[in-house]
């Protein structure tokens, strides 16, 4: 039978020297030498539980497989300990640059074909010529969406290289996002929005749109749940709030942030 190992215990192996998964004989770097474990194995361990396996590989943490796997149409990493008795389905960290590869794997397997999301509605933050555009789902009430908010305007600030397309995607928790998304829509104000994040409130909207409830229904298309919501060029999907700096690397800018204080920050 095969047992899941919690985050809590995972985080706990994390924390363990690498002579932690030495015992039995192998060492670091040469366990897969005397361990195997084939694509088909996999599925016969794996499979109800998940609904496919996609890909076999050792992991980057000693003592692991990493198997990509499909589960109701969403792709992601699971790791499969050496002994073949363990699955871990968590948070894994590297402790070097305190990254997430399980994270990043699950990323890297749920890319969204870009060209699929209209833009025609969003708004712009950043120049229209900008070579790197990325598409962010915002709800004008969601105080994650206004810090992040606040880092996209360093970004461009920044590097004009780098533009922003704001969508807005009311979440039914925020009573007022929904119409104050429509008066922002009908206004394509991008002061509007900021007035929102700043807490004001915004009029009636001036339109008849159904663009917002279009927004809705993609979100849930693309499997977005949550704001704020990045979409990459290239298709990856990354929820939740990023530092400026961290999406400065993240798209690849050759910029640094200045030193002292920054848009949207108080001296």
């Amino acid at each position: 039978m095969i047992r899941i190992i919690v985050p809590a215990l995972l985080a706990l192996a994390v924390a363990l020297p690498a002579q932690a998964f030495m015992e039995g004989g192998c060492t670091p770097g040469k366990c897969a030498e005397c361990h195997s474990l084939t694509l088909p194995e996999a599925e016969r361990l794996l499979v109800p539980a998940v609904d496919k396996v996609l890909k076999v590989e050792a992991a980057e943490l000693p003592g692991l497989w990493a198997v990509e796997v499909e589960k109701d149409q969403k792709q992601f990493p699971i790791y499969l300990d050496y002994s073949k008795t363990f699955v871990v389905n968590g948070n894994i960290i590297r402790l070097a640059d305190k990254k997430n590869p399980a994270k990043e794997g699950q990323n890297r397997l749920n890319k969204v074909d870009v060209k699929q999301i209209p833009v025609e509605d969003a708004l712009r933050l950043g120049r229209a010529d900008a070579r790197t555009k990325v598409i962010v789902f915002t709800d004008p009430e969601c105080p994650y969406c206004r810090k992040l908010h606040s880092e996209l305007q360093q970004v461009v600030a920044t590097d004009p290289g780098i533009s922003f397309l704001i969508k807005l995607f009311p979440l039914a928790i925020h009573p007022n996002a929904y119409q104050d998304a429509k008066t922002i829509l009908c206004a394509r104000s991008l002061e509007l929005l900021e007035a929102s994040f700043a807490g004001k409130p915004l009029p009636p909207p001036l339109c008849q749109t159904r663009q917002v409830d279009d927004n809705i229904a993609l979100a849930a298309e693309l499997g977005i749940r949550g704001t704020p919501t990045l979409v990459l060029p290239d298709g990856r999907v990354l929820p939740g709030y990023r530092s400026a700096a961290d999406l400065l690397t993240l798209l690849g800018s050759s910029k640094t942030l200045p030193t002292g204080p920054q848009v949207g920050q108080k001296p």
